[in-house]
């Protein structure tokens, strides 16, 4: 039997729905950079806002304007909690003022006092792939230590604003994203980096991974002194990456990746540097500007839980040169996007980082991004239901089976939103449709889809409905 306090809920991000990206005071985000691509076709990073260009993000679905009748659709399907993240750019337009801005901090304000209006814990990230652009533009993002001071002022007025409304607080949205130095998309978006051509990457990735490290260390701190009631997880992206087979190199060259991808769990959760990377540091003669009041800070601020987004899988097949090369799941379907579902691969995960640090996970992201069609208005996704009731039932079986402590599930998305990844809003996963052309003519422009009523009834029976699936 599920805990009767299991969170569950929805996940979003600020710069994905709340739009309004220029009112009230708000500052350029380095998303507000990002034009829109496809699933073909890569979105550029522009080097400030151009009229020429189409920037999806701008718009967002306009949360801003229509939070209370999207929240209120969140409260029918029946949420204990929302994820949902705050612009730094809203309260910190540039990033480094003294002063926050007044009416960025308001709304939150109001989103909160909605959220508890139906007793909806508010799930809160602080950098969730937006950060003032000014700050990327005029300090080099967090290749400068700089930012630590920045994103702690922050991270504390957050903090004492929003003690009476937020318990659960994470740091650094899928941190550990910043290990592929291939995809601009990962530093740019995670720290405000462009890597030149000219630099080691190697080095400058790490580096920006510890001062993130220290300046989440210092909130997590800052956090337990403003309330001893605050829960602050770091969050990342996990997926197991099998081995490519049963020879016993391919078995090293999965260990070896999943070091990569538990590296900044490891840091965050532990609060020391893990010796495989102390070790690969000195083969690849990389020096880090590391303190030793840097390394008693991480000691001293390890996180509660650890939040993480599940979608995929991978498997790892020895390479002489690299140990491994990462390639993908050949025993699984893969979604309209090339993305491997494999809802076992949760279960999998669940029970390997729950044995590797004991720690209570929680679930914040998971969803399958698909073409939804509008008809009648409504959608069917069966397909989405296929894929959700899949990973619930084996998240079920980690707590039930195998004794793994999960705080909660938080779906990616609540609602339809723009794609991180693409910019597209075709790329849907949402539990509720929304019509763009509709919300840009000042209207809501939202619709309940079938998985609308089937998490509806997840939720209600506590996932006791899922039982027969489950034992």
């Amino acid at each position: 039997m599920l805990d009767k306090n299991f969170l569950w809920g929805g996940a979003v991000a600020a710069n994905q729905y709340e739009g309004a990206w220029n009112v009230d005071g708000k500052g350029i985000s380095v998303a507000d950079v990002m034009t829109k691509g496809s699933v073909n076709q890569p979105r550029q990073i522009t080097d400030d806002v151009l009229h020429h260009q189409e920037y999806p993000n701008h718009l967002g679905i306009d949360f801003y304007h229509h939070y209370q009748e999207e929240i209120k659709l969140m409260a029918e399907m029946g949420f204990k909690c929302f994820r949902l993240s705050i612009a730094w750019s809203r309260i910190f337009p540039h990033g480094d003022e003294d002063k926050p801005n007044e009416a960025g901090l308001a709304f939150y304000d109001r989103v909160f006092a909605e959220c508890w209006k139906y007793q909806m814990e508010p799930v809160v990230t602080l950098s969730h792939f937006e950060m003032p652009f000014y700050l990327a533009k005029h300090y080099g993002g967090w290749r400068n230590r700089k930012m630590i001071d920045f994103f702690l002022k922050f991270a504390t007025t957050c903090f004492q604003r929003y003690q009476s409304k937020v318990k659960y607080w994470m740091t650094f949205n899928e941190i550990n994203n910043l290990i592929d130095t291939d995809d601009p998309f990962n530093a740019w978006t995670g720290a405000g980096v462009l890597y030149q051509e000219d630099e080691n990457v190697e080095q400058t990735m790490y580096q920006i991974s510890h001062y993130q490290f220290v300046a989440s260390a210092l909130a997590v701190q800052a956090a337990k002194k403003i309330s001893a009631d605050n829960q602050v997880g770091c969050m990342l992206h996990f997926g197991p990456i099998y081995p490519a087979s049963s020879q016993p190199l391919d078995q090293m060259a999965s260990v070896k990746a999943m070091d990569r991808r538990f590296f900044f769990s490891d840091v965050q959760v532990r609060g020391a540097y893990p010796d495989y990377v102390k070790q690969l540091w000195k083969r690849h003669h990389l020096q880090l500007d590391i303190t030793a009041d840097d390394l008693a800070t991480l000691h001293r601020g390890c996180v509660d839980y650890i939040g993480f987004s599940y979608y995929k899988s991978s498997v790892a097949e020895f390479d002489s040169k690299t140990d491994f090369k990462e390639k993908p799941n050949p025993h699984v379907s893969k979604s309209d996007w090339g993305w491997a579902i494999d809802p076992v691969g949760l279960r999998y995960i669940l029970n390997v980082a729950y044995e590797r640090y004991q720690k209570p996970l929680f679930i914040v992201e998971n969803g399958l991004g698909a073409y939804d069609k509008l008809e009648n208005n409504q959608v069917n996704d069966d397909y989405r239901i296929q894929y959700l009731q899949a990973h619930v039932v084996q998240m079920l079986k980690a707590i039930e089976l195998d004794g793994v402590q999960v705080l909660g599930y938080t779906p990616w998305a609540a609602i339809d939103i723009v794609s991180a990844s693409t910019g597209e809003m075709a790329k849907r996963y949402g539990l509720i449709y929304v019509n763009l052309p509709e919300v840009q003519q000042g209207k809501a422009g939202i619709y309940r889809k079938k998985s609308f009523a089937w998490y509806q009834k997840v939720i209600a029976t506590n996932g006791e409905c899922l039982a027969d699936k489950v034992r």
